[in-house]
């Protein structure tokens, strides 16, 4: 195995996909920038879209062979998966591949004890104290993500359907989402029925704002939003983890939202899920103001 001499990390997931190359002190050396990249989506194509974003990252005359890979993926979930994803990458010195999970919270907190609760797209907790890992949540659209930008979108257009159909009060939710669809229930069916993850979450920051407006059907939707990120911290919590990070595009919109108690346990991460996986990789971070 070569040795190691720049250190990339990947982040790839249901909104976009970054990449970071470093050198062995930790000083940034490049950055990439790429789309939405979903192994469980289509493999393939988040695989290319990997590729693209590493290659845009690595600065001219730095060799595949000298540069360790981290990848924070999404929905990663066992051994096969991973050695599946690092295939698909030959060249490097070496690939490892992890939930963007276990990445983010490493970002957050370093390598030691600590949690994360991630507040994005899809939603996901994770403690790792002493040698135990443990993720909760992260299950995906259908069957989890509860406070996720994703979730939060299902619920109100599900909410703002029905009122359309008259089986619930009008509120200024409905009337504001309504008007993406010109109010036409068989429109917003149609556009459900190709709807990804993102396409939902994309309504969030909408609804956070007729949430402050005081609409009381956003404020209760947003609620049940925020009543899942404080249960998450509160599992995390009884596992072990002290202190735990709130990351993701939506959780710091999210926070005026969460129970005054939870919203102060919860503190900004260190890092993010980038630098998170180049220390997965082997590397390590310069201490400058220019590190996320």
């Amino acid at each position: 195995m070569a040795t190691a001499q720049f250190f990339l990390g990947v982040d790839g997931g249901g909104t976009r996909c970054r990449a970071r190359l470093r050198d062995s002190s930790g000083r940034e050396l490049g950055r990439g920038l790429g789309p939405a990249s979903n192994i469980y989506l289509d493999f393939d194509e988040a695989m290319r879209v990997v590729r693209e974003t590493m290659e845009s990252a690595i600065a001219a005359g730095a060799p595949r062979q000298e540069i360790a890979v981290g990848l924070s993926l999404a929905g990663l979930s066992d051994d096969k998966e991973a050695e599946r994803v690092s295939a698909a990458l030959p060249g490097f010195a070496r690939v490892v591949a992890v939930n963007d999970a276990i990445a983010a919270c490493v970002g957050a907190n370093g390598l030691g004890d600590g949690g994360l609760i991630i507040a994005g797209t899809g939603s996901a907790g994770i403690a790792r104290v002493g040698n135990r890992t443990t993720i909760i949540g992260g299950r995906g659209f259908w069957l989890g993500d509860d406070g996720s930008a994703a979730r939060l979108g299902e619920s109100a257009l599900r909410a703002t359907l029905r009122a359309i159909d008259g089986l619930e009060p009008m509120s200024g939710l409905a009337q504001a989402l309504g008007r993406h669809f010109d109010d036409d229930p068989l429109r917003m069916s149609r556009w459900a029925a190709d709807a990804r993850p993102r396409d939902y979450g994309a309504f969030a920051p909408q609804i956070l704002d007729v949430a402050r407006s005081g609409d009381m059907r956003a404020r209760e939707i947003v609620g049940e939003a925020a009543s899942a990120i404080a249960a998450l911290a509160n599992a995390l919590n009884t596992l072990g983890a002290e202190r735990i990070a709130l990351a993701g595009g939506f959780g710091e919109p999210l926070r005026p939202f969460l129970p005054p108690d939870v919203a102060k346990r919860l503190a900004p991460p260190r890092r993010d899920a980038v630098d998170g996986a180049i220390l997965l990789a082997g590397g390590t971070l310069a201490e400058d103001a220019a590190c996320p």
